[in-house]
């Protein structure tokens, strides 16, 4: 692949935000031979060639959430996926009258036969998976049945684990309803250079689409960006710009689903629960690293963290998921910045003005706070949690090993209303003062 570097680069304390890179070359070769001349060095082009990019994935694991999706569409996805990745399903699909999961677990099985990739497949509300979060010391994702809870962010919590526990140093995230083989593998290549060239080893991907297909007046037309995107993007660069003093506009994937991590990053950082879980990255890697209030983990201030976005080439088409969606996914992301602690009080009025001028809430009423977030996943016990899985048909796809593995035993959880949040937060996020 060859993509141009960054443009511009806006530092905040030890994290670095890089801008859209552009890729010029979807594929650029591979490593020169001794007999062939060695390219001129392009200062603002990168070249990373087909071994490099395999080296990564070969230590990435590619998760796909899915809920009730077509199974055509599931197939797609799954042949855009580079054949080196470990492919991890996590199914939420109904269970009755008609099991879906067990029709996509069949569906899964034949199409493995083709494809010969290292794919597995795990339902959301297996009670195994919720046992080994309690062994685990991780029940903060189950819900009052003792299974796991709903929603996309649990999901994909255990799914990094699972990557975790099958020895990647990478994970990377693809939607289940992309019409667009070529897409999904484009977007697996580029987390694989990004990856590849970040000099950290907390680092972070992000697509932005380069354009997203509709129908208009019975032609296509390729809108640049969502409408959910345009709104967190320019609440995300706010945020920043009250910090720094200076205006910005450097992040342009607030709510990008398609963004990939190192596991050393994803296993360091809180999550937050529903469709605020892909903004909620930016806030809470600022919330831990950005030295606006103290870090649990100083030795991740000192190396930094990186966030690379990328624009692809494939358009991005999708399943139409509906105006309740976007407003749904537009309304908590506010939400997860609106109450962050680091959150100054003038962005709190822009945040809670904007939702009411789009009709997100009514006038007069405050923004709501009904999001959870869960600490960070040393505080899973991997032994514990590798142990109880050690029956299950998947077990054979956790290779881990596990044997110098240290269980780090973090301080328990302050609490922030209504939900479970981490230990570097002040309790009393009012208090906070912004300098």
């Amino acid at each position: 692949m060859r993509i141009e570097i960054p443009r511009e680069v806006e530092r905040f304390g030890p994290i670095k935000f890089h801008d859209v890179q552009k890729v010029w070359e979807l594929d650029a070769g591979l490593k020169h031979t001794k007999n062939e001349p060695k390219e001129k060095e392009r200062r603002v082009i990168t070249r990373v060639a087909y071994e490099s990019i395999q080296a990564v994935q070969e230590e990435m694991a590619i998760v796909v959430p899915i809920k009730d999706e077509k199974i055509k569409l599931l197939e797609g996805v799954l042949a855009g996926i580079p054949h080196h990745c470990q492919v991890i399903i996590v199914s939420n699909s109904k269970r009755t009258p008609v099991d879906r999961f067990k029709i996509e677990k069949d569906a899964l099985e034949h199409i493995a036969k083709f494809m010969k990739k290292e794919i597995f497949i795990v339902h959301q509300k297996d009670p195994k998976l919720a046992e080994a979060c309690k062994n685990a010391g991780y029940p903060h994702i189950l819900d009052d049945n003792g299974l796991v809870r709903n929603g996309k962010a649990e999901g994909m919590i255990l799914s990094t684990i699972l990557a975790y526990l099958s020895g990647k140093k990478y994970i990377g995230f693809i939607d289940s309803d992309n019409y667009f083989p070529g897409a999904v593998y484009e977007y697996v290549q580029e987390y694989s250079a990004a990856l590849y060239a970040a000099k950290s080893k907390y680092a972070m991907v992000r697509i932005a689409w380069h354009s997203k297909p509709k129908i208009v007046e019975s032609n296509l037309f390729f809108a640049k960006r969502g409408r959910a995107s345009e709104h967190t993007n320019k609440i995300l660069n706010s945020l920043v710009s009250s910090y720094t003093g200076y205006g910005t506009e450097i992040i342009k994937t607030g709510n990008a689903g398609e963004h990939a991590m190192s596991l050393d990053l994803a296993m360091n950082i809180d999550y937050s629960s529903g469709y605020s879980i892909e903004p909620y990255h930016y806030i809470n890697v600022l919330e831990r690293f950005g030295g606006i209030v103290g870090s649990p983990q100083p030795e991740i201030m000192k190396q930094g963290v990186e966030f690379y976005q990328i624009e692809s080439r494939n358009p991005h088409l999708h399943e139409v998921k509906g105006e309740e969606h976007v407003k749904s996914m537009s309304r908590e992301a506010m939400e997860s910045i609106y109450h962050s602690p680091i959150c100054p009080d003038h962005l709190k009025e822009e945040i809670h003005q904007d939702l009411i001028s789009r009709g997100l809430i009514a006038e007069g009423e405050e923004v709501p706070n009904t999001l959870r977030y869960y600490p960070a996943l040393t505080k899973v016990n991997m032994l514990k949690f590798k142990d109880t899985l050690k029956k299950t048909a998947y077990a054979e796809y956790l290779k881990a090993d596990l044997k110098d593995y240290k269980y780090i035993n973090g301080r328990n959880g302050l609490m922030r209303e209504k939900v479970v949040t981490t230990d570097h937060l002040p309790e009393k996020h009012e208090k906070l003062e912004v300098k």
